[in-house]
């Protein structure tokens, strides 16, 4: 499977629909290189399949961000300025190539927690 996320809204109990996403690849010496931006489906879950198939993922270390206050204002939540949390960044590590990793994010305006998922 490689490499996937799926981010629930848990101020709502829903999917965190049209949630905007980035995922960089983070090893290099030329510090963070963008992999792909992309757009949570229906479900919360990365459009199109795995961010990286088995075929694709490779060892190394990569950064799941999420625009967690632009979904939460886009859902009509008043937020303070600056919002408790604007952008979650999650670093992470790819340490067997063969294997599934599974990057969810649980989220409100005021917290968030994440997990390797199966």
């Amino acid at each position: 499977m490689g490499l996937s996320t799926h981010v629930l809204d848990t101020m709502h109990g829903t999917p965190a629909v049209g949630m905007a996403a980035e995922l960089y690849a983070t090893g290099g010496a030329a510090g963070p290189a963008l992999v792909k931006r992309f757009v949570l489906s229906a479900d919360g879950r990365n459009p199109d399949g795995p961010l990286f198939d088995n075929a694709n993922l490779k060892k190394g270390t990569y950064r799941l961000v999420f625009d967690v206050a632009a979904y939460f204002r886009g859902r009509g939540v008043t937020l303070p300025d600056p919002p408790f949390l604007d952008r979650v960044t999650l670093d992470f590590g790819i340490a067997h190539e063969d294997q599934h990793y599974h990057v969810p994010l649980l989220v409100s305006p005021w917290s968030y927690s994440t997990y390797r998922g199966s």
